[in-house]
């Protein structure tokens, strides 16, 4: 009886020592994504427009089908895969926004709704995430800032652009936020001819041998853009902002924002020296 209780004893105070060194407060509180509910047929497709484009998209169980719609990113179209299936399932959808979307889904032989526009006001059960390549900054913030330096539209820097055959490449800004670089670009084509943008890419080369190989380049891909343009039409303009890592260069190196026309000969290439990159500026405030 005695060693009875030196047992019951013992874990009493095993448990006291567990409260004290571990309370409820410090316990980490979650906070529930409430779901949307959606109801889906097999003969009929249901829609859901986001107000970004999809980036991950999961099924609860093979009892659906889902895909994004051809040319509209933001789009996701869903059926049943199964004819009256009687157990719920779920949907989530990240969107490159960083919004989490949350559904609760459902049979319905006869959905009343087959369009949902997902406002983006955040319903529909969201939650904001965070991206891997933008670190500790979510993509709500870097959407903020790439839409803050576009709207301002300011030309803090007029000494990096080049001409040719009436087509124009700027490079505005370069500014810096939470470790991340963003480059504000300007396309100018005064023919009467449309520029169409092939591509446009990021390269450190040699400052010595930046026309010679690629075997001295090398390729940054930009981890956001707000606003890409495709064409320049007669007589018009572009502006774009473009975010890269955050980076320095080192002696004998340059940064190369090359842009290519399609069917065309009109390359130009802007090049930015390291004592360009120090010099980024801090975005306005809004």
């Amino acid at each position: 009886m005695k060693r009875y209780y030196e047992k019951y004893w013992t874990a009493v105070l095993a448990v006291l020592c567990v409260q004290l060194c571990f309370p409820q407060s410090s316990l980490p509180v979650m906070d529930e994504i409430k779901a949307c509910r959606l109801g889906i047929t097999y003969d009929k497709t249901s829609h859901l427009i986001f107000p970004s484009e999809i980036r991950y998209a999961d099924l609860g169980s093979g009892l659906l089908m889902a895909a994004k719609a051809e040319d509209a990113n933001n789009v996701l179209r869903v059926k049943a895969a199964v004819r009256d299936f009687e157990q719920q399932t779920n949907l989530s959808v990240i969107t490159t926004d960083g919004r989490f979307y949350s559904f609760d889904v459902h049979y319905d032989p006869n959905p009343k709704i087959l369009g949902y526009n997902i406002g983006a006001n955040g319903n529909a059960g969201s939650q904001s995430t965070l991206f891997e390549e933008l670190g500790e900054s979510s993509p709500s913030t870097a959407e903020s800032v790439m839409k803050r330096i576009y709207d301002n539209d300011k030309r803090v820097i007029r000494h990096i652009r080049t001409r040719n055959a009436g087509a124009e490449f700027r490079l505005n800004g370069i500014y810096v936020h939470d470790g991340k670089y963003y480059f504000h670009i300007a396309l100018y084509n005064s023919t009467n001819v449309p520029y169409r943008i092939d591509f446009l890419n990021f390269k450190i080369a040699d400052r010595n041998k930046a026309r010679r190989t690629a075997v001295q380049q090398k390729a940054i891909s930009p981890l956001r853009v707000y606003r890409p343009a495709g064409e320049i039409k007669a007589g018009g303009s572009e502006r774009c902002v473009y975010v890269l890592d955050l980076f320095t260069l080192t002696d004998g190196k340059l940064l190369l924002i090359e842009i290519y026309e399609k069917n065309g000969g009109r390359q130009q290439t802007l090049k930015i020296k390291n004592s360009d990159l120090l010099k980024a500026c801090l975005p306005d405030t809004p």
